[in-house]
């Protein structure tokens, strides 16, 4: 029975940059699980070579969304209802580490960039598909935060801000939709070995980025980076009717990196 529960079968999913790793992995495994997966991103060229990637034409459809594109983000929510009659699951996985400099060296620009994309555009994507799950019973939106979003990290101000927000964000979009059956959590990674924690590396030690990938992974009980799959395993099971009495929280996949 509880691996029933964990299945997918039936259920209606969107996936907001879905062309990053963890957005990739998530699509495949859901896919796995028996869902039908909408895949919103940014490019085309991408989302068209992810989409070939994925090798299932029947039950993935694909739009193109500027994370804070409203009109662009609503319109994604209308072709799933088309394509595959309603919504059930939304992970909202859009994200950016924008530039990564002291707080004094920031101008506003870059910090609303990130603001904008980390958290407008969740909001922006939780907005869009509270009705159609209202109207199949009941949902489970899960956005991404990150250990950033919980303790403070030097040179990240913007990306640490933003994903302090998301948790808030979740915090009260669970209580005003916990009655309409429709479930809300945040995930909080550590570093995911991707091109997002790459990028990091190379931003605060541009001379070495190795070492400081050495330093990194000795602050980690595991002594390693999570991976994209693992990352979704955890998105699998909060938008599983397996995890159906779980909403509110921010769950961390950091190998212990907080545990200290």
């Amino acid at each position: 029975m509880s691996s029933e529960r964990q299945r997918l079968d039936g259920k209606v999913a969107i996936i907001t940059g879905s062309t990053g790793g963890i957005g990739e992995a998530t699509a495949a495994l859901f896919l796995a699980l028996g869902a039908r997966v909408l895949l919103v991103a940014r490019s085309a060229e991408k989302l068209d070579a992810l989409t070939a990637r994925l090798g299932e034409s029947e039950r993935v459809a694909g739009a193109i969304a500027e994370a804070t594109d409203e009109a662009a983000f609503a319109a994604a929510v209308a072709t799933t209802v088309d394509r595959f009659g309603g919504v059930d699951i939304l992970i909202a996985n859009a994200g950016t580490e924008g530039m990564v400099k002291p707080v004094d060296t920031l101008n506003v620009e870059e910090f609303n960039a990130v603001l904008h994309t980390n958290v407008t555009g969740v909001w922006l994507s939780i907005k869009h598909v509270v009705e159609p799950m209202k109207q199949r019973g009941g949902g489970s939106i899960v956005a991404l935060s990150s250990v950033a979003g919980v303790i403070g990290f030097p040179n990240l101000t913007a990306y640490s801000a933003s994903k302090h927000a998301v948790i808030g964000l979740v915090k009260s979009a669970a209580l005003e939709l916990g009655a309409s059956g429709i479930r809300v959590n945040a995930v909080g990674p550590a570093p995911i070995d991707n091109r997002m924690i790459r990028s990091i590396e190379e931003q605060l030690a541009p001379d070495d980025p190795d070492a400081l990938r050495s330093q990194i992974l000795g602050t980690i009980a595991m002594g390693r980076y999570g991976t994209n799959e693992e990352v979704a395993h955890l998105l699998a099971f909060l938008a599983s009717d397996a995890a159906s009495y779980c909403t509110g929280a921010t769950h961390l996949i950091d190998g212990g990196f907080t545990a200290a």
